[in-house]
């Protein structure tokens, strides 16, 4: 398995003056800058007197600048720790804290948020915008800060030169990441993946949806998430693809203009953002022309048309659309698969780096989040029919939960397998099925498991419906639904809305899940950064 650094280090010597990393209509950073940005930033460490596996954390907002300084913290042999900048100011305290990192680069606007007496372990503060000193309490890392690039035109009078680059890579076992989880059952936990974790990473994305240098990418997931972390910047960037960030959440205008512009060849996002593209574009278009379905080769002919003008928009280059984090509603996966749009779904989490399922959108089969990304079992007598646990192993796995005994000591089998806490079955092709979080599962008075998740698929296809979540309300099946209601529905059919939901989707559940009540939501569901509905928030 080939480290990934050596992948960098080699396009950095073939593509030295290649774009690297951009923000879209913003700054742009050729493979030549990102390698004097490192070698300056090693400069500074060994000034400072900072050593190869402290940790600093990053918490800031996706830029070009955020990905130069996960290099520089990176390739010099210290660990990384993102942190999302959508965390609250107590958390971004505590998380740096317990992480015991040395240094936080952050933005001003969060930054005065922060209490530095409650992080005692910080020596620095650094403005990741432009790279000023926002606070600092030790004065030997403050002054070699200052002086980073005075020190790198003494050791490099002539710059620096492709020849001199060389990045160590006998490290893979050594510890490159603590990333804190925000997700659906609770507080954050610092998973450690190593070097060879993000190495297998790499190696499986390039055998399975391969790039080519010079080719571009556009950034829209969370820096500080591993899926965006992974397969947005790390796997595109080593082999020369150009990343371009957008910032904040951009607008749907906004988005579309850096598509056309950028052109990327894979588009990551997360099902949600699909799911708004066909409420708002195809959905409209098919029922306008469902009256010429009825015409032979008709509909094929539609969907190709439709098909054609999606890819279009997203640049005309895009050989696949990758979606993870949560599934996608049957109905537009239905339609997706008809008209052949290049997608498929996957699976995966931060303690899997991200990957664990996987299949390429040719081979994919509809309801499935693909296959093995390396081994996984179902904990269960019969996998192919009756959900179990969704166990996993490899050299992607994390190694654990930083300073979390309690964790680790709950989240891997006598045997060595990782407890994904995710139910699931597995049919005769390997084809994963996820049916539901351990956690989540409602066991009724009839001795019948319940998945949430099931129940919510079939509230997707229900009138009114944006999103769901089922919950036990003593031992009734509650529906907490997020409606879209038009404003000009009168009063008489906006009270029935609930009952509608309600009995159209009790239809196609069985007897022991049959919903009891639907309640609406005044506003969307809080999500974590995969946009995974927490769930703890409302039971």
């Amino acid at each position: 398995m080939e480290h990934y650094l050596k992948k960098l280090e080699n396009t950095i010597h073939k593509r030295w003056n290649q774009k690297a990393l951009c923000d879209f209509e913003g700054e742009a950073f050729t493979y030549a800058d990102l390698a004097t940005n490192i070698e300056q930033f090693r400069i500074f460490l060994s000034e400072a007197g900072i050593t190869k596996r402290n940790k600093i954390a990053i918490c800031a907002r996706n830029s070009a600048r955020w990905a130069l300084t996960f290099w520089d913290i990176n390739v010099n042999g210290c660990v990384a720790v993102p942190l999302l900048a959508e965390f609250h100011p107590n958390s971004v305290t505590t998380l740096t804290q317990h992480s015991d990192s040395v240094m936080l680069f952050t933005e001003a606007d969060i930054w005065q948020k922060l209490n530095p007496e409650r992080i005692p372990a910080i020596k620095a503060a650094v403005n990741i915008k432009d790279g000023s000193l926002l606070w600092h309490r030790d004065e030997k890392v403050a002054n070699a800060w200052k002086n980073r690039e005075k020190s790198f035109a003494r050791l490099h009078p002539n710059g620096l030169q492709p020849e001199q680059v060389s990045y160590a890579t006998d490290n893979m076992d050594k510890l490159a990441i603590i990333n804190y989880t925000s997700g659906t059952t609770g507080n954050p936990k610092g998973v450690m993946l190593t070097y060879g974790a993000i190495s297998d990473t790499d190696e499986f994305s390039n055998s399975h949806f391969p790039n080519q240098p010079g080719e571009t990418i556009v950034s829209m997931l969370p820096m500080a998430h591993m899926y965006g972390l992974a397969i947005e910047f790390i796997h595109p960037n080593v082999d020369g693809v150009t990343v371009y960030y957008l910032g904040k959440t951009p607008s749907p205008t906004r988005l579309l203009k850096a598509m056309r512009e950028v052109r990327p060849y894979m588009v990551v996002t997360v099902p949600l953002v699909m799911e708004k593209i066909y409420a708002s574009s195809i959905q409209p278009t098919l029922v306008k022309m469902q009256r010429l379905f009825a015409v032979p080769y008709a509909k094929k002919l539609i969907y190709k048309i439709i098909r054609r003008k999606i890819l279009s928009a997203f640049g005309g280059k895009v050989r696949c659309f990758i979606m993870g984090g949560a599934p996608l509603k049957p109905e537009v996966e239905q339609c997706f698969c008809e008209m052949r749009l290049p997608f498929t779904v996957g699976y995966g989490m931060t303690e899997a780096c991200p990957l664990l399922g996987w299949e390429w959108w040719t081979d994919f089969v509809p309801g499935s989040c693909g296959k093995p990304v390396h081994e996984i079992r179902i904990d269960s007598e019969d996998p192919k029919n009756v959900a179990g646990e969704i166990q996993a192993r490899g050299q992607n796995i994390t190694v654990g939960y930083y300073k979390n005994p309690e964790a680790n000591a709950v989240s891997f089998t006598d045997d060595g397998w990782f407890r994904t806490g995710d139910l699931g079955t597995m049919d005769s092709e390997g084809n994963i099925f996820i049916r539901g979080r351990i956690k989540s599962m409602i066991l009724n008075s009839s001795g019948q498991n319940i998945y949430p998740e099931e129940l919510e698929a079939v509230l997707s296809g229900c009138p009114y419906v944006i999103e769901s979540i089922v919950v036990d309300r003593k031992g009734k099946l509650v529906a907490l639904v997020y409606p879209d209601i038009p404003e000009d529905l009168d009063a008489e059919t906006r009270k029935g809305i609930p009952e509608l939901i309600r009995t159209t989707a009790n239809k196609s559940l069985p007897s022991f899940s049959k919903i009891n009540k639907v309640e609406l939501m005044d506003s969307p569901f809080e999500k974590t950064p995969k946009m995974s509905i927490k769930r703890f928030l409302y039971k």
